[in-house]
Order: structure tokens, then sequence, then C-alpha cells
């Protein structure tokens, strides 16, 4: 069974910089970390003109790009629907936690970042797979019960995180 907690929130909350800061603090404890970021758009991390970024569009559905220090896999999604979290988890080495950052609709344990003053509606009050809320504001009221980790303090969203899923 995959460990693994989700981070959400609504754009420029944070997400990343807590995402960074539990990464760092778990690898230091000697876990092995995989992260999974949902993007809302199309993005692509190969570089125009480059012999991958040509590889693929030159048509190869597939390319593997590879060197001493790190490789990546490239797969082109066609007209094909997203894939689900469930798929993308299979491409992943074993680690001891996953951190996905977005797949709100997915039923996952989640994380809600929500920063002072709250821009957008609560999405803990819509989502019973919200398991807390890291957040600056100590006094936040929520529509249920959930507790109010402070975002400024990673260890203790990180301690969270640990009791919720035996790690």
């Amino acid at each position: 069974m995959t460990r693994l907690i989700g981070i959400i929130g609504w754009k420029n909350t944070g997400k990343t910089t807590l995402i960074e800061r539990l990464v760092t603090r778990f690898v230091s404890d000697g876990l092995r970390v995989a992260t999974i970021k949902n993007a809302h758009h199309d993005f692509d991390i190969d570089h125009e003109n480059k012999d991958s970024w040509r590889h693929r569009k030159a048509g190869a559905k597939e390319v593997l790009i590879t060197s001493q220090r790190r490789w990546a896999l490239l797969h082109e999604n066609d007209a094909l629907a997203e894939p689900t979290l469930e798929d993308l988890l299979e491409h992943l080495s074993s680690a001891d936690l996953v951190i996905v950052e977005g797949f709100k609709q997915h039923n996952h344990p989640k994380i809600e970042v929500v920063l002072m003053p709250p821009r957008e509606s609560l999405l803990c009050e819509n989502d019973a797979a919200v398991v807390a809320v890291a957040t600056n504001m100590p006094e936040l009221s929520l529509a249920r019960p959930l507790p109010l980790l402070n975002i400024d303090k990673p260890d203790e969203v990180a301690d969270f995180i640990r009791k919720l899923i035996n790690l």
C-alpha cells in the first residue's frame, strides 16, 4: 500500500512551499519521498529543438531521457483522458511517502492550505477527505472540526502526517 498525503488549496496559497519543506524534513529523517504534481495546464519539461523534443515532434509516444544523474520519461497522452492518480502511482519507484499536489477531486487524505485572508471558499467544507488545514490563521472558523496546523511550522505538519498514515 502506498502511503500518500495530498496537499490542496487554491492558487498561490503556499502549497509548493509547504511541500518543499515537508520533503526536506522527511528526507532528513531518512525517508524516500516521491511527489506528484497535477498541472491544470499544458506543460513541457522538454525544450524546443532539443533532441528529445525532436523525437516527440517526430511522433514518438514515449521518450526516455537519461544521464548519469537522472532520468525522465515523457509520455504523450494524445487525446486520451488524463491519467488517474492510481495510474500515475504505478510509474513511481518504491517510496516511503508520496506527497501529491493537486488532484482535489480524488478521495485520498488531504491537507488544505489556507492563507489569511482566504480569497476563495474553503475546499474542506465540501470534501470529507480533507483531514486538516495548514494555515497562518489560528482562529480560522471551519464548518466542521478539523485540526488547524501552523503552516509556518512544517515540523508540526510533518508530525501530523506521520501519525495520520503510521509513518
